[in-house]
């Protein structure tokens, strides 16, 4: 272990921090499934249901605006179960596969599908009918023969209608209700109504009791609106197009020393891969020959390109400038960043923002409530008015107008959205709930090393005591030769610059939170902080002094002693300089504006702490330093008293921190464990981003509250409206059908944002 100053610990790797599962047991699996058919938030509940009573799943959120399930299973339960059970419910299922296609997700085939044929058909055949009632407006008394009239709406009603019936159909199976049943049921009635008036004889002097209008034009609606809606939704899930765009079909591999074109399906790890200039590079590698610049700009948001060189690790998807690159292979297929990328996106997008939980409670009995009002409305006017045609027109209204289509794609949509766009940024958000809780943050606490510094301390000074300067290096070396944490690569840089020689040594041993010890032939030595100095007795008096001037200046110290029979003596001192990062200042200043308050919490010792913290702006009342790894944790809960917190880390050392936070943010550039532990990923080691990510949730959140109060208000107004015999069936189909337009309409305005910061320092 290395002192408390660098912030790196030796802890055990991930799988060491993972919650271990029950001896015995695996842990649940993921899947997703395609599911077809669904039409509005009752549809959502009704195959959540279904999944929910099969043997073996944990948990089941649909999606309205993906139209996918995200299901988690026991092993051994079989997926063609959970497709069987989608489909008993009255819709279609199909289980996706993990990795990303190789082909983009493609937007529809041009020319005319068959929702659009359908609604101009639609069109064409009620147009005739309602241009009567739009001439009453004019002064024009003029309408269609009441034959005319059934032979146009009957096509609508039962050809072009026939999916509102299956629909119902299936929901009634189900003993459950959802658009297509109050469609079905308010068009079937306006229908049924006209034709028996048509039988009867009572239009045979006009067509004043026919409705035939009403219900086609409301069909007509309806489909105009939900191929609108369809579009629309098409835009929210470009992001997740345009990631997937990024992976070349095909590879030049070096193959017995020539180039060879192979689908990227059958590259290889340790394969060697040629990229020549303005191609996308195929694979995750590291460059074996070459130089150039990658354009990493939609995998990281990063605007300007990288330069790349011998040694460094180039992203599939990322565009390669002007040099020929020869990349050996270190990641393929699902393994790659792409992959990864697309599918926290993925997930982040298929899962349920907490505000949504409470949408689908009021979804699961909302259908139910509104028939009930329909009918309530239908009884009420043909009872105390006696006008029973009068009676099935307001109820045709109310079932109209309630359609729950925009209550289901209120939240999901804003979420897409808005994942969407911070990804482009270099934002990564594992779920949901991360992307909606951010707007609540109140307080930013940032770890130091490697966050708000660049990460990569120097040596700046070795003073001996009793040894020489470069003998006190050449045992430190010793001591970190068999580490590749920050504080050892600056130790060992420094003995290799000074052409200083490496002792062997043994018996290495971490001494958790306070630093290390080894064996150089009979010696024992320990580097460390000075709580391991106190712990062995080591007076430092003589250093003191010196100690507290490099503190001063931000640097961060570190102790060499000996242990000897029954004491310890020192050895010297080793100061490191890790300077703040040149836009460390900027992110904090950015967070301040927000109206946020911002933290450190540094294991460094408090002068150093205190150093950094004036350089970017911190206030010296909000750093907390000299905190053991372990102890990060109960430091965020204690600030949460205050309020949400956010923790902004990149180390091992960070991850229990970041999981106790409300929302963690991880650096890019950190370890594997902090970005599993956080439910942000930075994709570029851009603190700035850190703002730009709680704006994005704050616009998000803003949408959601936005598209909610559409999606009800058109039914707190329209209900009434329409059992009062206020609202013409006609114009309560085109308010339903606006409802859900406006809705994601709102949303893709997020579309439109774009991050404060988009160049990386």
């Amino acid at each position: 272990m290395h002192p408390v100053p660098q912030e790196v610990t030796h802890e055990p790797h991930a799988s060491a921090m993972t919650t271990p599962t029950a001896a015995g047991t695996a842990p649940p699996r993921s899947l997703r499934l395609a599911v077809g058919g669904m039409t509005c938030a009752s549809c959502v509940s009704r195959v959540e249901r279904a999944l929910g009573k099969v043997p073996g799943v944990v948990e089941a959120s649909v999606n309205l605006a993906t139209e996918q399930a995200s299901v988690g299973v026991q092993p051994g339960t079989d997926d063609a179960a959970l497709v069987a059970a989608i489909e008993a419910a009255g819709y279609t299922a199909a289980v996706l596969l993990d990795e990303p296609p190789v082909a983009p997700a493609a937007e529809p085939p041009p020319g005319v599908s068959k929702e659009a044929r359908h609604v101009i058909f639609a069109a064409l055949l009620s147009l005739p009918l309602a241009l009567p009632m739009l001439g009453l407006a004019f002064g024009w008394h003029w309408t269609l023969p009441a034959l005319a009239q059934w032979a146009l709406a009957t096509p609508v009603q039962f050809w072009l209608g026939a999916r509102f019936y299956r629909g119902a159909w299936k929901a009634l199976l189900a003993r459950t209700g959802n658009m297509d049943l109050l469609v079905a049921i308010g068009t079937s009635a306006a229908y049924g109504l006209s034709v028996q008036h048509l039988l009867s004889g009572h239009a045979a002097h006009g067509a004043g009791h026919l409705y035939f209008e009403a219900s086609a034009v409301v069909i007509a609606l309806v489909l105009l609106g939900k191929w609108l809606e369809a579009r629309a939704r098409r835009q929210t899930t470009a992001a997740i197009r345009a990631l997937q765009a990024l992976r070349p079909s095909v590879a030049r591999v070096l193959r017995d020393g020539r180039e060879v074109e192979v689908p990227v399906a059958a590259v290889r790890v340790e394969d060697t891969v040629v990229v020549l200039p303005g191609e996308r590079i195929p694979v995750d590698g590291a460059i074996v020959e070459g130089r150039s610049h990658a354009d990493e700009s939609l995998l990281t948001g990063e605007s300007l390109p990288v330069s790349k060189g011998p040694g460094e690790r180039v992203t599939g998807g990322a565009v390669n400038g002007e040099g020929r690159l020869i990349v050996r292979t270190t990641a393929v297929g699902a393994e790659t960043a792409l992959a990864r990328i697309i599918r926290l996106v993925e997930d982040a997008q298929a899962h349920k923002a907490p505000i949504q939980r409470v949408v689908d409670r009021v979804s699961a009995v909302f259908v139910p409530v509104v028939i009930g009002i329909a009918f309530l409305t239908w009884l009420g006017w043909g009872v105390i008015a006696g006008d029973w045609s009068a009676a099935t027109l307001n109820a045709v209204a109310v079932l109209v107008i309630s359609c729950p289509c925009a209550l289901g794609l209120a939240t999901p949509t804003a979420i897409m959205a808005g994942t969407g766009v911070a990804a482009r940024a270099g934002i990564l958000v594992k779920d949901a709930e991360a992307l909606e809780g951010a707007h609540k943050v109140r307080t930013v606490a940032f770890d130091k090393t490697g966050t708000l510094t660049v990460g990569k301390p120097t040596l700046v000074a070795a003073v001996g005591v009793g040894v020489t300067d470069t003998e006190l290096l050449s045992l430190a070396a010793g001591v970190e030769s068999g580490s590749s944490h920050p504080i050892a690569r600056a130790v060992l840089d420094a003995a290799r610059e000074r052409s200083i020689g490496v002792p062997v040594v043994t018996e290495v041993t971490v001494l958790a939170g306070r630093g290390v010890s080894a064996r150089q032939g009979s010696r024992e030595l320990v580097l460390g902080n000075d709580r391991l100095m106190a712990a062995l007795g080591v007076d430092v008096a003589s250093l003191a002094a010196e100690a507290r001037e490099h503190e001063a200046q931000g640097r961060s110290v570190a102790w060499v002693a000996e242990r000897v029979p029954g004491a310890a003596r020192l050895l010297g001192l080793l100061a490191f300089g890790d300077p703040p990062r040149p836009v460390a200042a900027e992110a904090v200043a950015a967070l301040h504006a927000l109206g946020l308050r911002t933290v450190m919490v540094s294991g460094d010792n408090r002068g150093a702490a205190q150093s950094v913290a004036r350089q970017v702006g911190i206030p010296a009342d909000d750093v907390i330093a000299e905190v053991l790894p372990g102890d990060k944790a109960s430091v965020i809960g204690d600030l949460r008293s205050s309020g949400s917190v956010a923790m902004v880390g990149d180390g091992v050392n960070d991850a229990p921190a970041l999981a106790a936070a409300d929302v963690g943010f991880a650096m890019g550039s950190g370890t594997d464990v902090a970005m599993h532990a956080a439910g942000v990923t930075l994709m570029r080691s851009d603190p700035r981003l850190v703002a730009d990510a709680i704006d994005i949730s704050r616009r998000t959140t803003r949408k959601i509250h936005q598209n909610l109060f559409w999606a009800f208000i058109y039914n707190v107004v329209g209900i009434p409206l329409a059992a009062a015999g206020l609202l013409n069936p006609v114009i309560a189909g085109a308010a339903m059908a606006f409802s859900s337009v406006s809705v994601v309409s709102n949303t893709l305005l997020l579309r439109r944002w774009k991050p404060r910061f988009t160049r990386q320092e």
